[in-house]
């Protein structure tokens, strides 16, 4: 437990970090960074029911997308101010630490097994947030066009 309690604070200074690097406003810094700790958070979550690591990062990045559209809109500002704090602790920068070591050590076979690894993290990334954002826009277009027809 007080693993868990560690990883979730550095996700949250860590994205806290990066929110001051990127000059967001102090009002909007807590926001950022608690979905740095929301993503980890969710990540973890998911780690009982021994699900591969990409899915529970594709898991993460969809729920964690979700709050940087919902929190785009309740602080009037862009949701990719709220999206990139909250998926730095997702950045899969040890894997990718150890597919470059693997390469520079004339490793190929751990260099593509680690590589593949690595853009299959990266993917489930990319993907949540397609995912989220792709939900997002759909249920926006479906309560608008039933706002438009109860007019």
């Amino acid at each position: 437990m007080k693993e868990i309690i560690w990883q979730l604070a550095g996700a949250f200074f860590g994205s806290l970090g990066f929110s001051i690097l990127y000059n967001i406003k102090r009002d909007k810094l807590f926001p950022a960074a608690f979905g740095g700790f929301l993503s980890w958070g969710i990540y973890l979550l998911f780690a009982p029911l021994q699900l591969s690591d990409a899915v529970r990062y594709l898991i993460a990045t969809f729920f964690v997308t979700l709050y940087a559209e919902l929190m785009a809109r309740k602080m009037k500002t862009p949701a990719t101010l709220f999206l990139v704090p909250a998926t730095i602790p997702l950045i899969p920068g040890g894997s990718l630490y150890y597919t470059m070591q693997a390469l520079t050590m004339g490793n190929r076979e751990e260099f593509y097994e680690r590589g593949v690894y690595t853009l299959l993290l990266a993917g489930a990334i990319a993907g949540g947030i397609l995912l989220a954002m792709t939900a997002w826009r759909i249920v926006a277009r479906l309560t608008q066009l039933e706002y438009m027809q109860k007019r």
